[in-house]
C-alpha cells in the first residue's frame, strides 16, 4: 500500500520544531554550499524514520555528510561512505572523529609556508585564469603541501574540511563546472552580494571553516564506532540495520549530475602527486579524465539501484528521492516490493534547492522493511 501524507514535515518552511529533532547538537553541523545537500531536511528524514528499529546505518552516498551527522547525534554506529576522496575526507573530520579539533597552531602550519618543506606548483602552473587568481592558486598550492604533512589522520581532515568549504565558497555558483574566473574579477555593476565571499582570502575563509568544524565535532557516545569510508556504494563491505540511500540526481530527461565532474578541483587536490596524469587535456576548464559511473547515466541506474538492493536486501532501506527522478517513483518502489515485504512512499512539499530553477519538484522518501 502506497502513504501518501497531506501535509509531509518535508516542507521546506517548516516551523514546527521538526528540522533537528535529533537534540542540540545536529544543529552545529557546519553550514555548507555543496550541491544537494539535505542539511535543512535531516530532521524530518529522522522524524519519519522514528518508529524503526535500528543500531547501525550505511549512509550510501555520504556527500556533506549531514544525515550522517544526524545519525551520529541520535546514537547510532553510523558509516559514512561516498566514492570521492575529498568527501571522505568529510566523514573522517565529522563522523569517524569523535573528540580531535585542529588548535590554532595546526591552522597556523596551514596557513604559512614552512621553512624547509618543499612545494609544489600544480594548481599556479596548470590552473592559472580558471578559478582562482595566481596568488590564490600559489597560496592552494603551499596549503595542500602542509595539509599533507599533518600527521594526526582527524587534524588533517578537518584541515581539509576547512579548505575544501573555502574553495566552494570562492566560486561563482559553488562549482567548477566551467572557467568562468571573469565573473569574480570584472568591474560591473553587481546585483548580489556573492562578490564580498569571493574577495575574502582563501585564509580567512579556511580559518572560519576551521572553526565550524571544531564546533561541530560530537561524541558519537557508548556505541561509537562510527567511520568513515570510500567505495563505490555497491562495494561497501559490511551489513547494516538500515542502509540510507541518496544517490546522484538524474532528472525526466535523463540528464544526470556528475559530482566527480562539478568538484573535479577538489578531488584533483586528494590526488595532488597523480593530478596532472588525471587532466582531460580536451577540457577548457582542466577537468578529470571521466570514468564510467552508473549513477548518474539515465541508462545504467534503474540496473544500479536493482543491484544495490539486492546487496543490501537484508537492511531496512531508505531511498531519498526527487519527485520527477529517473527511474520513477513507481519504479523504484516496484523494485523494493520484489524483496520487501512493506514499502512505504512518503511526498513531500515542494522544495527548491539552491542554483536549481526547478519549482515544483517535491522530495520523497521511500521506506523499505521486511
Amino acid at each position: 500500500m502506497t502513504i501518501a501524507a497531506p501535509r509531509s514535515p518535508f516542507d521546506a518552511n517548516d516551523t514546527q520544531g521538526l528540522l533537528f529533532p535529533a537534540g542540540p547538537d545536529a544543529q552545529h553541523f557546519p553550514r555548507t554550499r555543496y550541491q544537494g545537500s539535505k542539511r535543512k531536511l535531516t530532521g524530518v528524514i529522522l522524524n519519519h524514520l522514528r518508529s524503526l528499529t535500528y543500531d547501525s546505518v550505511l549512509d550510501a552516498f555520504g556527500g556533506t555528510g549531514s544525515i550522517a551527522y544526524a545519525f551520529k547525534c541520535i546514537g547510532k554506529r553510523v558509516t559514512y561512505n561516498d566514492v570521492l576522496a575529498f568527501n571522505e575526507q568529510i566523514g573522517l573530520a565529522l563522523i569517524e572523529n569523535d573528540s580531535v579539533r585542529l588548535a590554532n597552531d595546526d591552522v597556523e602550519s596551514v596557513v604559512t609556508a614552512q621553512p624547509g618543506r618543499s612545494y609544489g606548483c600544480v594548481i599556479e602552473r596548470r590552473f592559472g585564469g580558471i578559478y582562482f587568481t595566481d596568488a590564490e592558486n600559489r597560496w592552494l598550492d603551499v596549503a595542500v603541501a602542509n595539509i599533507r604533512a599533518i600527521d594526526c589522520r582527524f587534524k588533517r581532515a578537518i584541515a581539509w574540511f576547512a579548505l575544501i568549504q573555502a574553495a566552494l565558497a570562492k566560486r561563482p555558483y559553488n562549482l567548477f563546472h566551467r572557467a568562468n574566473l571573469y565573473m569574480r574579477t570584472a568591474d560591473v555593476p553587481r546585483s548580489f552580494g556573492n562578490k564580498a565571499s569571493w574577495d575574502r582570502s582563501f585564509e580567512d575563509h579556511f580559518r572560519a571553516f576551521v572553526r565550524a568544524a571544531n564546533a561541530g565535532i560530537v561524541d558519537g557516545g557508548e556505541k561509537g564506532g562510527c567511520r568513515a569510508v570510500c567505495f563505490d556504494a555497491l562495494d561497501v563491505p559490511g551489513e547494516f540495520d538500515l542502509v540510507y540511500i541518496d544517490p546522484p540526481y538524474i532528472n525526466q530527461n535523463g540528464v544526470g549530475v556528475d559530482y566527480r565532474d562539478f568538484y573535479h578541483f577538489l578531488e584533483g587536490m586528494q590526488n595532488y602527486d597523480a593530478w596532472a596524469g588525471m587532466i582531460d587535456a580536451r577540457s577548457k576548464h582542466k577537468r578529470l579524465l571521466r570514468r564510467p559511473d552508473p549513477w548518474s547515466n539515465a541508462a545504467e541506474s534503474a540496473s544500479a539501484f536493482e543491484r544495490l538492493f539486492a546487496r543490501f536486501r537484508k537492511s531496512t532501506l531508505v531511498v531519498s528521492y526527487r519527485s520527477d527522478g529517473t527511474p520513477s517513483l513507481s519504479e523504484l518502489e516496484a523494485m523494493l516490493r520484489k524483496i520487501k515485504r512493506n514499502v512505504r512512499l512518503i511526498e513531500g512539499e515542494r522544495y527548491q534547492y539552491a542554483l536549481s530553477t526547478k519549482r515544483a519538484t517535491r522530495e520523497a522518501l521511500l521506506i523499505a522493511t521486511d
